[in-house]
């Protein structure tokens, strides 16, 4: 049986990221969970980790050495048309929420990931 887990991360404005981040990926916020300097959320089906940021005073400096890659597709095999339109669709929506796209990766001529920023800086990858 796998270990239940939360990423924790730290934030200038935590509720903001955690809004971005439930958008992202499907999540709510965690009920119960009420505080000003800190925020959750977690997978309404209670499969996916919960994920909760701390507000800390510093900000972030250097690039992550960990970062979420939302696989908009789901799993292989895959209609790459399909795969393209979903990713894009997807880029979109984030970088109207906040969100910074910073470049598309391909890979033989067919668009692999785009790597993008939330709305503090952190890489992730939409794939």
């Amino acid at each position: 049986m796998a270990t239940h887990w939360t990423l924790g991360c730290d934030a200038a404005d935590p509720h903001r990221l955690a809004a971005f981040w439930a958008l992202a990926l499907g999540y709510i916020s965690e009920p119960g969970y009420d505080e000003p300097d800190g925020a959750s959320i977690v997978d309404p089906d209670g499969r996916g980790p919960a994920i909760g940021w701390l507000r800390v005073p510093e900000g972030k400096v250097a690039k992550n050495r960990l970062h979420i890659d939302i696989r908009v597709a789901g799993e292989p095999p895959w209609d790459m048309a399909e795969r393209e339109v979903l990713i894009r669709a997807k880029s979109a929506e984030l970088a109207d929420a906040g969100g910074a796209v910073v470049r598309e990766e391909s890979w033989e001529g067919v668009l692999s990931h785009v790597v993008m920023h939330d709305p503090e800086g952190n890489e992730f990858c939409v794939a």
